[in-house]
């Protein structure tokens, strides 16, 4: 155990180390200067523009800008924001909730959403399997802009139901806020969820261990609950990993949809605006966030399967 995750978190950190090269090499190597925005369209003389690209260590060499917002980033400083002026640490923590509670939101729809659909389909069969399978080909083929722009059109725009834009204050007033860009987050991902919960579950009932059940007279709910539903957590477990780490990039096109202010919307502004501290600094967190939860993927498998050993993915 300890073995496994000392090897874990050194693959943790090598992945964090190479992606943060990756990262700031790409955000460099982008079109436009940082420092034309800083300026804002307006003509500096040399010195002014010296002194600009001087403060961020424009005009050192490459792998030295690197090594120097490296050495930052481990002890907490991750530079500072060209478009705020501010400390980047704190603007990204200033949004770091509204897209937690986003995320949260949409976990929990997929999950629900996702294991009840594909169990209903699997269990109950016939058309409501085949109604089950309608539904979550059609949630897959809606991309989560899509059903942003169909969700505000409808509900908020002509029905006044939700709000436009904006994440709320308070408890009932953020979940007000975040209900449309929930459903849209999570939208395509139930359906994902759903058919491969289906598919592990129709796998699992034509196993002979439940067959045997069966002609035992081993009542129905007891063989799902104890022979096909255990069988088929293992994928399902692991889908629903690379589900959550999907939701983190996908919250980019959804904040900026509905306006949220959280992390996404910070992103995707910050790159049109070249500011590069604060695309290095999501990109790295959201990359670090991935690794994250599937090393919990990892070791909450076995948890639930005994047939998984930890470090290896094959089954006994």
């Amino acid at each position: 155990m300890i073995r496994f995750l000392l090897r874990r978190l050194g693959e943790l950190l090598a992945t964090l180390l190479a992606a943060s090269f990756l990262v700031y090499a790409s955000v460099r190597l982008a079109p436009g200067r940082p420092e034309t925005f800083l300026l804002g369209g307006r003509g500096a003389n040399p010195q002014a523009l010296a002194a600009i690209r001087e403060q961020y260590h424009l005009d050192d060499p490459f792998l030295v800008q690197y090594g120097k917002w490296l050495a930052g980033a481990v002890t907490g400083d991750l530079g500072t924001s060209v478009q705020y002026r501010s400390d980047v640490l704190d603007l990204v923590a200033a949004r770091v909730p509204v897209t937690l509670a986003l995320i949260g939101i949409s976990a929990f729809l997929v999950l629900a959403g996702g294991l009840l659909l594909g169990l209903l389909g699997a269990v109950r069969g016939g058309r409501t399997d085949r109604a089950v399978l309608v539904a979550t080909s059609a949630a897959v083929a809606t991309p989560s802009f899509i059903a942003a722009i169909l969700l505000l059109s409808l509900f908020s725009v002509r029905l006044g139901w939700f709000p436009v834009l904006g994440s709320g204050d308070g408890f009932l007033d953020t979940l007000h806020h975040l209900a449309l860009p929930a459903v849209a987050l999570a939208l395509p991902f139930i359906g994902v969820l759903a058919r491969v919960t289906r598919a592990a579950l129709l796998e699992q009932f034509a196993q002979d261990h439940v067959t045997v059940a069966r002609s035992r007279g081993v009542p129905e709910r007891t063989v799902v609950r104890r022979h096909v539903l255990r069988g088929a957590l293992g994928p399902v477990l692991t889908q629903a990993g690379l589900t959550l780490s999907g939701l983190m990039v996908c919250t980019i096109l959804v904040e900026s949809a509905f306006g949220l202010g959280g992390l996404g919307e910070f992103l995707a502004k910050s790159v049109t605006v070249k500011d590069f501290p604060v695309v290095q600094a999501i990109s790295l967190l959201t990359i670090a966030l991935f690794v994250l939860v599937n090393l919990a993927v990892d070791l909450v498998h076995p948890l639930i399967d005994p047939r998984v050993r930890l470090g290896a993915r094959s089954t006994a």
